[in-house]
């Protein structure tokens, strides 16, 4: 129910504003949902709808805190943004969200969840990342270029916000790329696609794989959600 001209205006104005694709994809299909619940264009809805739609997507579909708040973000921006419509913007709230501590996995957990691991190429990954403090995205995109070895700092291009950034870099980690790289023969991602070199990994494809390992590793649900940290001595 969202017509090709309204779409259009809503990607341009996104794009303009230098938002990213993932973004403007994840903006566009929310109220594309949105429309489709009540079978109407949704320029022709108004702060009401919204209500009910909340309602609905926290009640009804059960919504996770991330995904009802994404939500709220993609119709805010389209009201205030598309719509020139602030009136409706300022009824909608988002949702409270829930605080919780991290669960901190122990070092034996850790162990055994990097023991677990039987690919080299993701166990070296996955050290980058608790290592650095990197996100997926991140690590994954890490070039030869991008580990100074003179400065013990490793740059992290175009990160949240599309800014660069520098992070300490251990030398247990540095030893570790250096051997990974002979051991992989790479020529300029860290940690390519198995399909096509010129590629990053797929962050699908690692998390896939993680959950097996930490399924291997006898790690419970509550220690594999996102939230957990897990203790690295070493590094």
């Amino acid at each position: 129910m969202v017509t090709t001209a309204l779409r259009e205006r809503m990607r341009a104005i996104l794009r303009a504003r230098n938002y990213s694709p993932r973004t403007e994809e994840t903006y566009i299909g929310a109220v594309i949902r949105f429309a489709r619940h009540f079978g109407t264009p949704p320029d022709q809805l108004g702060a009401e709808h919204v209500a009910a739609y909340q309602v609905w997507l926290r009640d009804e579909k059960r919504a996770s805190h991330v995904s009802f708040n994404q939500a709220v973000c993609a119709l805010r921006f389209f009201c205030q943004e598309v719509l020139e419509r602030p009136d409706i913007v300022e009824r909608i709230h988002y949702a409270r969200q829930e605080r919780h501590l991290p669960v901190v996995l122990s070092v034996s957990e850790t162990i055994d969840f990097l023991r677990s691991i039987d690919l080299p190429r993701h166990r070296v990954l996955l050290m980058t990342i608790y290592a650095t403090g990197l996100r997926l995205s991140e690590a994954l995109a890490l070039r030869a270029a991008d580990i100074d070895s003179k400065r013990m700092v490793v740059r992290v291009r175009q990160g949240k916000g599309k800014k660069d950034r520098y992070v300490p870099l251990s030398p247990l980690l540095l030893e570790m790329l250096r051997e990974h790289w002979r051991r992989e023969h790479l020529r300029d991602l860290l940690f390519p696609r198995a399909t096509d070199p010129t590629l990053p990994a797929s962050p699908t494809t690692v998390q896939k794989y993680m959950q097996r390992f930490a399924a291997k590793a006898g790690l419970t649900r509550r220690s594999r959600r996102k939230r957990c940290a897990i203790v690295m001595p070493l590094i």
